[in-house]
């Protein structure tokens, strides 16, 4: 039989123990220092004793250290926790609980009776973690603590009175049994810590262990919700009559584990894990983990957004959007009422109207805030370049292609939004490939055969008429479709003269210097009120901080003003030099059969320079 010891680090409870054990002389009682139980464990140890019985702090230093041993922890009963508190209560209302979790699991329900208000500190951890708590106990004002050996010995310490939770009679006569039983079942126990293990080393989600006959000998919860049974009802039964596309068959005759197969339960999608549970070189079942898809999605994108999502980050909010006219208050109101959706929006409006402001803000408005927010000029890039910064690629996908691949800015606004401005611009085949992305919800990377799922909102902005882009074939009309759910049109700045005057003083406060002050007189601001704002917001703010710059006063005149709008635009470039230029390309790629790489060698220019004074020009192929 195996041999059986108390293990005591509070001398007090020696004597109830061993009046307890008083017709009982084949287990022995141990008494050890708070400081050196495990020596006095390991001592055990070598002496024969495979069985431990010990109090809470102590049976888990014992767990946690390396000893092959079995640990009984002596319970501490409700009759123990009256007894403590009782006493407690006679040096003051305030009594604070210090103690590892496992020993006080009644407490909360004893509270009522006890009529005694408890403040807890309780730790699964470990020793280290006792004093730190019995120290703020004393600073939250505890009048006593309450707890193990530990806890009385912190209190000490710092000068609190402490109440020891003994365990009672109850309490030591429980373990003993609890160690008898363990006693008589040890072999079994092998079996039962090695199926564990199988579990600890496989476990995902949903977990049932079978025996050779497939019949389950134990269920976990997950596994029972799904299946929507209980372990009473599953304990016994075949599995295969709770999940008939489960075939265990194979495993059983050939020992080899089947991981990661895409399976099915009542339409619920899984991955499964099949792994042989084998004692002393014996077959003794099956253990079967699976994982929802779902789950693993979210994982996923949990993953995506630590790793990738590092500054795509939306900074302006619709409080950011100068303006109380009635043009930009209706352009605002509607544009929260569609962040308050998940639909797709275009947002329209002339260049410089702040499409990106009321993206980012209806973003930080939406239920996707927490988000990352991308941002993508689709004018910036020419098309080979925009397709995999878009989507992404995988290594070897192309000449230059990084070696581990790169995640598509799709990828990195899982669980956001994409903004992409200047829509207008992309060229066919990628705006194919976005139609693609809006009406499955997934990318492939470039060179990949991989779908990865995506959930992103679309925000795309242009400063062109879309229709008449599709009439002359430059557009999709079925991705204008997809991404027209929800228009937004930006009133030019010269529908709003009213709100010129505060976007002014907004940019001056921006761009001021703090040794210097700066005002427009009212003639001046007159003049910026008049003026037409080609440019739209963008050109205002351009305008204002070269005015500061320039003006030599601290007040800009009209004069000033006139001076300024009159420099900002540019004499217009002669027709005649973009004539030319567009025969010179038109020419070459014509004979270049509309290959612009080999136009761009007939020019002598290379072909980043070529798409972008083709795009300049509005040279379509």
């Amino acid at each position: 039989m195996n041999k059986i010891a108390f293990l005591v680090p509070h001398a007090p409870m020696i004597a109830i123990i061993k009046e307890v054990l008083a017709s009982d002389n084949q287990i022995c009682v141990q008494y050890c220092q708070l400081n050196d139980r495990i020596n006095s464990a390991e001592k055990l140890v070598e002496q024969g004793y495979e069985i431990i019985i010990t109090r809470a702090g102590t049976a888990a230093r014992i767990k946690n250290s390396t000893l092959n041993v079995t640990v009984v922890e002596l319970p501490v009963t409700a009759f123990d926790i009256i007894r403590a508190v009782t006493t407690a209560k006679t040096y003051g209302s305030n009594i604070a609980v210090v103690a590892y979790a496992s020993m006080v699991r009644e407490i909360d329900a004893l509270t009522p009776l006890l009529d005694v208000s408890l403040k807890q500190y309780l730790t699964e951890s470990g020793d280290a973690e006792i004093q730190n708590m019995v120290l703020e106990a004393a600073r939250d004002g505890a009048d006593v603590v309450v707890g193990g050996g530990l806890c009385c010995q912190a209190a000490q310490k710092f000068g609190l009175p402490s109440v020891f939770i003994d365990s009672g009679k109850e309490a030591i006569l429980q373990a003993i049994e609890e160690a008898r039983r363990i006693q008589q079942a040890i072999e079994a126990e092998k079996i039962k810590l090695s199926l564990f293990t199988a579990v600890l080393d496989y476990v995902h989600d949903g977990i049932i262990t079978v025996d050779c006959q497939q019949k389950i000998t134990s269920i976990n919860m997950r596994a029972q919700q799904v299946f929507k049974t209980s372990s009473a009802k599953a304990l016994g039964q075949n599995i295969g009559n709770f999940w008939p596309g489960l075939d265990l068959s194979g495993l059983i005759k050939t020992n080899q584990e089947e991981i990661n197969k895409l399976l099915q339960i009542k339409g619920l999608k899984v991955i499964c894990n099949k792994v042989p549970i084998v004692v002393n070189s014996n077959l003794t079942g099956a253990l079967v983990t699976f994982q929802e898809i779902s789950k693993i999605q979210q994982a996923e994108a949990h993953i995506r957004k630590e790793i990738y999502n590092k500054g795509h980050i939306a900074k302006k909010h619709f409080a950011d959007i100068c303006g109380t006219s009635n043009a930009i208050t209706q352009a605002v109101t509607l544009a929260k009422e569609f962040a308050s959706t998940t639909s797709n929006i275009l947002i329209v409006g002339e260049t410089g109207t702040g499409k990106e402001v009321f993206a980012q803000s209806i973003h930080n408005h939406s239920s996707r805030a927490r988000g990352p927010f991308v941002a993508v000029n689709c004018a910036a890039l020419p098309a080979q370049i925009l397709e995999s910064e878009l989507f992404g690629y995988v290594s070897g996908a192309f000449t230059g292609a990084n070696k581990e691949g790169k995640p598509g800015l799709f990828e990195l606004a899982h669980g956001g939004t994409i903004f992409l401005d200047e829509i207008a611009e992309m060229d066919y085949t990628n705006q194919s490939r976005l139609l693609r992305v809006l009406q499955e919800r997934s990318v492939m990377r470039l060179g990949s055969d991989r779908v990865i799922s995506v959930d992103v909102r679309v925000i795309a902005a242009t400063n062109k008429d879309l229709k008449t882009l599709i009439r002359t074939n430059l557009f999709r009309e079925d991705l204008f479709f997809r991404l027209n759910v929800l228009k937004l049109e930006l009133p030019p700045l010269r529908e709003r003269y009213q709100d010129i005057r505060s976007m002014t003083e907004y940019f001056i406060n921006n761009h001021a210097s703090s040794n210097r002050s700066f005002s427009i007189d009212p003639l001046g601001m007159k003049a910026l009120e008049s003026y037409s704002w080609p440019g739209n917001i963008r050109e205002l703010e351009n305008a204002v901080e070269r005015l500061m710059a320039l003006c030599q006063t601290g007040t800009a005149s009209q004069s000033d003003i006139a001076a300024v709008l009159e420099k900002w635009h540019e004499p217009p470039v002669k027709a005649s030099f973009y004539d030319e230029q567009v025969r010179e390309i038109t020419d070459a790629l014509n004979k270049a059969k509309g290959v612009q790489s080999t136009a761009a060698k007939i020019l002598g220019i290379d072909r980043t320079t070529l798409w972008r004074r083709m795009r300049k020009l509005g040279i379509h192929i």
